[in-house]
């Protein structure tokens, strides 16, 4: 019987229960997508080290060091000579040494120069190595040629063959183009990290390109570093980085990306706020949707009353009214949620070259709309107890 009076009282009122539901829908989907995203952006960028231990650079602030060559954001804190290069290469605690130039772009994109063991003995994650797509191959050092990152090479329209030049400095500006010409001999297949978004290049094309600083040709921007064992960072950390010192050793990476998301951590909680005030919200909405509809549901209510129906059957009906509502725009929610999330999922890719999975379970996905659904719950009692307070002679007798 329930269940037959919360079916006819939501259709009988079907564009209020609409557009509550909306708002619930609403709201649940921004809850979802703050709580996702921001949960998987942590996990996934602590995570994101294109396969290196540490980062040694200029002195300067570690977390400037770890963006600009791990993320290819932020610019450079500043140049490492060609000696320091070679004190670190062949420390005995070094497993690998890749050396990295920046200062170029094309359009926006960055333009990186490097080595060809980055492509050929590096490890982006655990069994996973970097690989050129079909038809391509690494760049031959001494040449003007480019392996261009997946995402790149998809927004830019290139391929093997495609030819460009590049541009001085981080920013575009047309005024600045450099007279060497490039062509791309390779596109790496994707890799869903920082990588897919460079264009890279031999390291002596950065350091030679006319206009450069002379300086240039015997410096480098930053050393990628792979230790042999964890206690080597502890080690180098503490020599490299004393005071007085004129270099920067940044490890471990993953702490040190966290520390970025610990200087927004305000940002996520207000917009966790914002949610939970949407969904405090759009909860009241029901509270008032049926609470208004009332009026009008008196004789209805005291008529069933009069045949039978008890006090809590008509209290149970308004609450599970109220839950269905919630539940309803919990489901629709997950609609919102899935356009928001890929929204932001691929701004985040744009900007980063991160990618995250919004889809993949979350905690939040059971919690979230059960939370909903409890606050619409809570929400019904109010015209559920004016309900079962309904004077069933009163309501039913003829006004003369």
């Amino acid at each position: 019987m329930i269940w037959n009076l919360i079916y006819r009282s939501l259709r009988q009122h079907a564009l209020s229960t609409l557009v509550t539901a909306g708002s619930i829908a609403l709201a649940a989907g921004l809850l979802l997508t703050v709580w996702v995203v921001k949960t998987q952006a942590q996990s996934v960028f602590a995570a994101t080290n294109s396969g290196f231990d540490a980062v040694l650079g200029a002195r300067g602030s570690k977390l400037q060091l770890v963006l600009n060559t791990i993320f290819h954001l932020e610019a450079s804190p500043g140049n490492i000579s060609a000696a320091d290069f070679e004190m670190i290469r062949r420390h005995p605690a070094i497993k690998t040494a890749i050396p990295i130039a920046v200062g170029d772009n094309f359009y926006g994109w960055r333009i990186v120069g490097t080595i060809e063991p980055l492509f050929t003995g590096v490890e982006y994650a655990p069994g996973r190595h970097y690989t050129v797509a079909p038809g391509g191959r690494i760049f031959e050092l001494g040449k003007d040629e480019a392996v261009v990152g997946a995402y790149a090479a998809k927004k830019l329209g290139w391929k093997v063959g495609t030819t460009f030049k590049p541009y001085h400095g981080l920013a575009f500006d047309p005024k600045a183009q450099h007279e060497e010409l490039y062509t791309v001999v390779g596109v790496l297949e994707p890799t869903n990290t920082p990588v897919d978004r460079v264009i890279w290049i031999p390291l002596e094309g950065v350091q030679t390109m006319k206009g450069h600083n002379p300086l240039a040709a015997t410096e480098l921007s930053a050393v990628l570093l792979q230790l042999r064992a964890p206690t080597a960072g502890l080690m180098l950390n503490n020599q490299l980085n004393a005071p007085g010192g004129k270099l920067t050793f940044a490890y471990p990476i993953g702490a040190i990306v966290a520390e970025l998301f610990n200087k927004i951590g305000w940002l996520d909680e207000v917009l966790t706020l914002i949610a939970w005030l949407v969904a405090a919200v759009a909860s009241a909405s029901v509270l008032v949707s049926i609470y208004n509809s009332m009026s009008a549901r008196q004789r209805d209510i005291a008529i069933l009353r009069a045949l039978g129906a008890r006090r809590r059957t008509v209290f149970g009906a308004i609450v599970g009214e109220a839950a269905v509502i919630g539940g309803l725009g919990a489901a629709v929610g997950f609609a919102v949620f899935a356009v928001l999330a890929a929204a932001v999922a691929n701004i985040i890719q744009g900007q980063t070259g991160v990618v995250l999975e919004p889809l993949k379970w979350n905690p939040v996905f059971w919690w979230g709309p059960a939370t909903f659904v409890g606050l619409c719950v809570l929400g019904g009692f109010v015209p559920a107890f004016k309900a079962y307070r309904v004077p069933v002679a009163e309501t039913i007798t003829p006004v003369s």
